[in-house]
């Protein structure tokens, strides 16, 4: 007798968090459909894609992206649909009325997506709600650098409101500015693209301060929670992580329970702190409210966040999560090999630094021998991209 069919999931975007998720859904029987509409992107070449369609990019046109999925939910009714990015979440969260006539929407509603996707009202709620974070200033406009630059400090970071418009324009997550002259220049092209920006006080101290809090919350109250510390970022300092670990950190889980619950968040987050040296705290950096570059790591060590939001989306299954392995690492291959020989005189890594994480237990974002679709597809599109860089360098 076969058993019963399953729900479809229909996950939207195929870059590296979407992976994550493909494969933890792939591999539990669940079909999976992946949306996707970015030239980097490398999810829909799975083994355990069902399907895959390319709808317009949810940045360049949102209503373009919405019509599609809401003709897709012609097929798959019923379906889950799992935003895997910034521009999707916002798009899934503000016409989550109109995608509820045919799919079970797994993001929150747009009140709460606002609270982490505008990380003006993130850090402003952080305070109202006593989580440490560092100290942080929105400009009204020019006039007011010079004061918040002198109030902040030099250097300082010119960090967006919105990161995935900031990222769509310069391909960077902020600004690092060093002097007055910078920051005037950073202001005015984050303005002339429209687009809300603070300035916020540098905490001082290597990547390996910064860690996650992974949760999965209803209502504000986490049920299920995870904890890594990132290694290695790409770039240094300013980036995302390319290298992390699991490892129990207790101390950031209060922090982390609080800015959810101020939230109210349903779903899963992911939450950044970094380690504040100079009075021991864990600072908040941001939220991010859909499943992480990292999610594989997760997974690996025993805490499936995919699969716990599916059934409880899907079969009503209560959250729950118990011990997850420490020690495990977490690899972006092509991410770790590029910047550590491009950064190598600035991170002074030594050999068996740089070879540890993949000595020892760990996983790849992309890398996986059962499923070498994903990988063979990314490395077509970087080796197509240096050479079109190469062309274009060589013509100029």
């Amino acid at each position: 007798m076969r058993p019963p069919a399953r729900t479809p999931a229909v996950v939207l975007s195929g870059h590296t968090m979407a992976l994550a998720v493909v494969r933890s859904l792939g591999r539990a029987g669940v079909p999976v459909v992946v949306a996707h509409y970015d030239a980097r992107d490398m999810a829909q070449a799975s083994r355990y894609v069902m399907a895959d369609v390319r709808v317009p990019h949810p940045l360049e046109d949102e209503g373009a992206f919405i019509d599609a999925l809401m003709q897709l939910g012609r097929r798959y009714g019923g379906a889950v649909l799992m935003p895997a990015s910034d521009e999707s979440v916002v798009a899934a969260s503000r016409h989550k009325a109109r995608l509820g006539e045919r799919f079970v929407v797994a993001c929150p509603d747009w009140e709460v997506t606002e609270r982490f996707i505008d990380k003006t009202k993130t850090y402003a709620l952080a305070r109202a709600q006593g989580v440490p974070a560092p100290r942080t200033l929105v400009p009204a406009g020019p006039e007011e650098l010079v004061d918040g630059a002198a109030e902040i400090g030099l250097p300082l970071l010119l960090k967006p409101a919105e990161g995935h418009l900031f990222y769509a324009h310069f391909k960077r997550k902020m600004f690092r500015v060093e002097t007055l002259a910078e920051l005037r220049r950073g202001f005015s092209l984050a303005q002339g693209a429209g687009l809300t920006v603070a300035l916020q006080e540098i905490i001082p101290g290597p990547d390996s301060s910064v860690v996650n809090y992974n949760a999965y919350a209803m209502d504000g109250h986490a049920l299920v929670e995870f904890t890594a510390r990132q290694l290695r970022k790409a770039p240094p300092a300013l980036g995302s992580p390319r290298v992390a670990i699991s490892e129990h950190i207790p101390a950031v889980s209060a922090p982390g329970r609080r800015i959810l619950a101020a939230m109210g968040f349903s779903g899963f987050a992911c939450t950044e702190f970094k380690l504040d040296g100079r009075d021991g705290t864990f600072k908040l950096l941001e939220v991010n409210g859909r499943h992480n570059l990292s999610g594989m790591l997760a997974l690996r060590c025993g805490i499936d966040f995919p699969m716990i939001q599916y059934r409880h989306l899907v079969d009503d299954v209560a959250p729950a999560g118990g011990a997850f392995r420490g020690g495990v690492y977490w690899t972006d291959v092509f991410r770790d090999a590029g910047y550590s020989l491009a950064c190598l005189r600035q991170e002074r890594f030594t050999a068996s630094a740089y070879l540890a994480p993949y000595a020892r237990r760990h996983c790849d974002a992309i890398f996986d021998r059962a499923d070498m679709g994903p990988f063979w597809t990314r490395l077509r599109y970087l080796v197509r991209n240096a050479w079109s860089t190469a062309r274009a360098a060589s013509a100029g």
